[in-house]
C-alpha cells in the first residue's frame, strides 16, 4: 500500500472515530508509523486530509447511490423504492466510518469547514428525491409526504444504528455486527418507511 493511501485509510478510521476537532496530525502520523513531515508531504495539513477524507467517503457514497438508482429506475415503484432502502442501508452498515464522519458533523465537528454539506449531501438527497418524484406522480407515492424529510428521516436511522446500534433488553449495545439486530432494524425500516410514503400493498 502506498503512504499517501495507508495515511488517508488511518486519518479516516482516526476522524471517523474521534471526529475532526479531536484529532491531531501527530495522532494521524503515529498511527501510520510516519513523522508529520512525511505526512505533510504526501497529503498536506490536517484540514487538506480531512478534506480528502471526505471527498472518498463522498465518491464511494455515490457510486453506491448511483447504482442503487439506476436499479430504482428499472424495478416497478414499491420494489424498486425498498430496493433503494436496502442498498443504504447494506452501503453504510458495510462502510460504517462514512456515517461515522457526516455524525461528527452533525454535532458541529469541524465547523469551520462549511462547504462539505453544500457540495456532497444536498446533490445526493435531492438527487434521490428527483428520483422518487416519478412515483409521486403515479399517486405510488402519498402526495401528501414530505418526501425530503422522510428521506432525512431514512438518513438519521440509518447513521444511528450503523453508528450506535441499540440496547437489548439487558441493557447490551447490539451494533450492525449482530445479524439478528440488522434484521429486526431492517423490518422494522422497511414498514416505517412503507407506512410513512403511503405505498399500496404490504411491506416486504
Amino acid at each position: 500500500m502506498a503512504q499517501a493511501e495507508m495515511i488517508l485509510k488511518v486519518a479516516t478510521q482516526l476522524f471517523a472515530a474521534l471526529g475532526y476537532d479531536g484529532t491531531s496530525t501527530r495522532q494521524i502520523a503515529d498511527a501510520a508509523g510516519l513523522n508529520i513531515a512525511t505526512v505533510n508531504y504526501h497529503v498536506g495539513g490536517k484540514r487538506d486530509l480531512y478534506l480528502a477524507v471526505m471527498e472518498h467517503a463522498h465518491q464511494a457514497e455515490r457510486a453506491a447511490l448511483q447504482a442503487a438508482l439506476a436499479r430504482l429506475a428499472d424495478a416497478d415503484p414499491v420494489t424498486g423504492i425498498h430496493g433503494l432502502l436496502d442498498d443504504y442501508l447494506d452501503f453504510c452498515v458495510g462502510n460504517p466510518e462514512v456515517p461515522a464522519l457526516w455524525m461528527h458533523r452533525w454535532l458541529s465537528d469541524a465547523s469551520d469547514i462549511t462547504e462539505l454539506e453544500r457540495q456532497y449531501v444536498q446533490p445526493l438527497v435531492g438527487g434521490v428525491t428527483s428520483a422518487m418524484a416519478p412515483a409521486v406522480e403515479a399517486g405510488v407515492i402519498d402526495t401528501g409526504v414530505d418526501l425530503e424529510y422522510a428521506m432525512w428521516s431514512v438518513i438519521w436511522s440509518v447513521h444511528g444504528f450503523a453508528k450506535g446500534g441499540v440496547l437489548d433488553a439487558e441493557g447490551h449495545r447490539r451494533t450492525a455486527t449482530d445479524r439478528a439486530a440488522l434484521r429486526r432494524f431492517r423490518a422494522h425500516l422497511h414498514l416505517s418507511l412503507h407506512r410513512t410514503l403511503g405505498l399500496p400493498g404490504e411491506a416486504p
